[in-house]
């Protein structure tokens, strides 16, 4: 490995660990100058490797597994956070759900939990998992199937939701960085854009995994967002962008 591979790779290894760190940080840690950081962090970024901050750089979220194996992935982490968010939800009586094995999760905990509610959702296993109740109605998003997560986007799933309105939109992510909340999939995001757009409060359900990340299709700035619920409070950078914004945050 040449010695510019062998740096490139450190750079990544410090980004997966300390995903805030600067380039005077980085430079001085690997005893080079900070025009061969930025020409490295430069080239990562054109890899798709790292997306370039202001003075650093913030590791991609990698291209997420299919829903039936992230299901399998922070259980505990993942029921936590929806032991959290259902006496949140207690009093609406309309929500709107994105899809995700968060989302998922949070579903089948208001199936045992709450009555007599609507639920608009593009995802069967957010569908699937409120009909385990009969006091819950299930308003299923029209669209393009996506069978890796097991939902519906595209341009009628917009039109769709556009017509309807709720109480509260409740949402995963597949990455949290001080810019805002996004995912993986660009059809998502749009999805989840609407989604919010057509209700009266909002929150974003994710682990601790997310945290300074970021995906392709950011779908809200924070200033956008009400509530997020994790099982871990963030740190440095994503914890004073979430107070600035008067984002309310609850650990599970």
């Amino acid at each position: 490995m040449s010695k510019k591979s062998r740096r490139r790779s450190e750079i990544l290894s410090i980004l997966a660990d300390e995903p805030t760190t600067r380039v005077k940080a980085l430079a001085s840690r690997l005893e080079v100058t900070t025009e061969t950081i930025r020409r490295d962090l430069e080239e990562l970024a054109e890899q798709g490797l790292i997306s370039r901050t202001y003075g650093g750089a913030m590791l991609r979220a990698g291209n997420e597994p299919v829903l039936s194996h992230r299901e399998r992935q922070l259980v505990s982490e993942r029921e936590a956070i929806a032991r959290r968010a259902v006496p949140e939800l207690a009093e609406g009586k309309t929500f709107m759900m994105g899809s995700g094995a968060t989302t998922a999760t949070v579903a089948r905990r208001m199936a045992f939990e709450m009555r007599n509610i609507t639920v608009i959702a593009h995802s069967f296993a957010v569908a699937t998992a409120l009909a385990q109740n009969p006091t819950i109605r299930i308003l299923m998003v029209p669209g393009e199937y996506h069978a890796g997560e097991g939902a519906m986007h595209g341009a009628q799933a917009i039109r769709f939701l556009q017509d309807y309105s709720a109480d509260w939109v409740i949402l995963g992510a597949s990455a949290l960085s001080p810019d805002g909340p996004s995912d993986a999939l660009i059809e998502a995001g749009d999805v989840y854009a609407t989604m919010l757009r057509q209700s009266s409060q909002n929150l974003v359900v994710a682990d601790h995994s997310k945290f300074d990340r970021m995906a392709t299709a950011r779908y809200a700035r924070w200033s956008d967002i009400d509530t997020i619920i994790s099982d871990k409070a963030p740190e440095g950078p994503l914890a004073k962008v979430l107070d600035r914004n008067e984002v309310r945050l609850l650990v599970s």
